[in-house]
């Protein structure tokens, strides 16, 4: 067993043949009770050393659904599954072994699930590979739905940021990470943020927000922005007021306390009522984590002047429909316009890539989280019936991105710019 000393206390974690494990370590208070709907509050100091061995809790959110398509693709072994709590807010460190004469590059993963589902150790999830190639790998948890993205004057009452609770969550992980790294051999100076949908979006709004400072080195955004398209949305904090009233009428609370004091099921209930109407809960433009449109950020030279990579796959939502995704890009091409602009304000252009690989086992194709499987490297856990192809490409996707986490891109694969228009293309022969 290892014991390593963070700043709020000692945390024991699990010892394998090739990385140092520890689960579940609080970087936040729980937000529950009177901190429910408030910004997260840092941890307190603990006596002793606190058993880091196992996953905690997911975020609360809606049970999966049998039947539904990712239910079947990531949710379906007891083995990975965790229960749902307010009480959430933990990180998952894996540390590699090999020694090395200079710290570790780290990684900071957010899941993503719509910003309503999902979390940090979902079975595709994994740091062995990570640590394997020597990259600290760290997943999060944050708060989802309501719970993470309300907006309501009761809130504003109590803290200058509203609607982005959940957004705080990430700011509060990555202090930790980047206050506490260095205990396990890592280097806060180079920390890649990157997520895939809901966390590629919140990993834009990390590097366009001003709150997070100089924390983030690298950044990877999967399946998620961009520039002129992909999903992010510009949402006024006027639009997410009138949602935030809408869900208050709906629990039927009078007061915050009230709020603060509802089941979890009768906040689950509402959140349910509004999100059959699209996505109600997103980060929100309250000029405090986020000060404009992330469109405008890019073009004033506004977002974190670091690497970027980004990326979609073939079949992702609305990649073969641009009307499905009303007057933005599709996915793809946010990626490369994304690339151009930089290219353009700044001559540093981005490594854009592109999955195609059709999975085996249906006729999904290459669908939006096809890649997760891959950049993991926990292809064997799946159902499909993935070849030694697949396993191969698993692990030039590993090299590829723990590459440019360490500051050295491939070889093969160059930015994308204008007159040299590359893309790297993931798939097998």
């Amino acid at each position: 067993m290892t014991i390593i000393k963070t700043k709020q206390g000692l945390i024991e974690g699990l010892e394998k043949a090739d990385c140092d494990i520890y689960l579940g370590v609080p970087f936040a208070k729980p937000p529950v009770n009177e901190l429910r709907f408030l910004a997260p509050v840092p941890m307190d100091d603990w006596e002793g050393v606190r058993s880091c061995q196992h996953f905690a809790h997911g975020s609360f959110q809606p049970d999966r659904k049998e039947g539904e398509f990712y239910t079947k693709e990531f949710f379906w072994d007891e083995k990975y599954l965790v229960p749902y709590d307010e009480d959430c807010l933990y990180l998952n460190i894996w540390v590699p072994k090999q020694p090395s004469t200079k710290p570790y590059p780290v990684a900071l993963w957010i899941h993503g699930g719509a910003f309503l589902g999902g979390y940090g150790s979902e079975m595709e999830f994994d740091g062995e590979a990570y640590a394997k190639r020597g990259v600290i790998l760290v997943t999060l948890q944050y708060r989802l739905g309501a719970l993470g993205f309300l907006a309501h004057s009761w809130i504003k009452e109590r803290q200058a940021s509203v609607g982005n609770n959940a957004i705080l969550d990430q700011i509060a992980a990555l202090t930790w990470v980047y206050e506490n790294i260095a205990s396990f051999g890592g280097n806060p100076e180079n920390i890649t943020v990157f997520g895939q949908s809901a966390g590629g979006m919140s990993t834009q709004v990390l590097v366009s927000s001003p709150l997070t400072k100089n924390m983030i080195k690298r950044a990877i955004l999967q399946s998620s922005g961009g520039y002129q398209g992909g999903f992010n949305r510009d949402y006024s904090i006027e639009e997410a007021y009138q949602i935030g009233e809408q869900f208050v009428q709906l629990t039927g609370a009078k007061t915050f306390a009230e709020l603060q004091a509802l089941p979890l099921e009768t906040i689950a209930k509402a959140t349910e009522q509004l999100s059959s109407q699209g996505l109600p809960f997103i980060p929100v433009l309250d000029h405090v984590v986020l000060t404009d449109t992330y469109d405008h950020l890019i073009e004033t030279d506004q977002i974190k002047d670091i690497d970027y990579m980004l990326g979609s796959c073939a079949d992702d939502m609305g990649e073969h429909d641009p009307g499905a995704i009303k007057a933005h890009r599709t996915l793809h091409d946010a990626c490369i316009q994304f690339s151009l602009k930089r290219e353009e304000n700044l001559n540093k252009p981005a490594y854009v890539y592109y999955f195609k690989r059709k999975l085996p086992g249906d006729d999904a194709g290459a669908f939006h989280s096809a890649e997760l499987w891959y950049i993991f490297g926990t292809i064997k856990r799946s159902w499909r019936p993935f070849t030694l192809a697949d396993e191969a490409l698993s692990e030039d996707m590993l090299e590829a991105w723990t590459s440019f986490m360490k500051g050295n891109p491939m070889p093969d694969w160059r930015p994308y710019t204008k007159e040299d228009p590359f893309i790297k293309e993931f798939d097998i022969e």
